[in-house]
């Protein structure tokens, strides 16, 4: 069996041991992230939603770089709308995350009624990065 180590980044602890789920596992070289929202450290809603987007991708940037990696090693994308009518704005912050024109990513783009359990998030991340050998 392949080894897997669980990803908890300084702030995530808790997603770990309360609602028993890893921010990221790594396997060999592939670090795959689980979904993020727009939630800060102290597990708290971002509301405003522009900040809440930013949220989701320092969240993913933070799970990346406890794995040692970063956006210019991820290969798959999978984002979770409550309103489609949010993609110019995803990809407006997006595009200041993942910058790398020579390398982007796949991406798939899922509307959803609702994300994080509760009303009030309006999009959730998750990644799949691959780190050189």
């Amino acid at each position: 069996m392949t080894e897997r180590t669980p990803i908890i980044p300084d702030g995530m602890q808790a997603v770990y041991d309360n609602i028993h789920y890893a921010p990221g596992v790594k396997v060999g070289n592939v670090i795959y992230v689980s979904g993020q929202i727009g939630r800060d450290a102290e597990m708290k809603l971002v509301e405003d939603k522009r900040a809440q987007f930013v949220q989701v991708f320092e969240n993913l940037k933070l799970v990346l770089e406890a794995a040692g990696a970063s956006f210019d090693d991820v290969v798959d994308v999978l984002s979770f709308h409550t309103d489609m009518r949010d993609l110019p704005l995803y990809s407006e912050i997006r595009d200041q995350y993942i910058t790398n024109a020579d390398n982007y990513p796949t991406w798939t783009a899922i509307g959803a009624a609702m994300l994080g359990g509760q009303a009030g998030y309006y999009l959730e991340v998750k990644m799949v990065a691959h780190l050189p050998e």
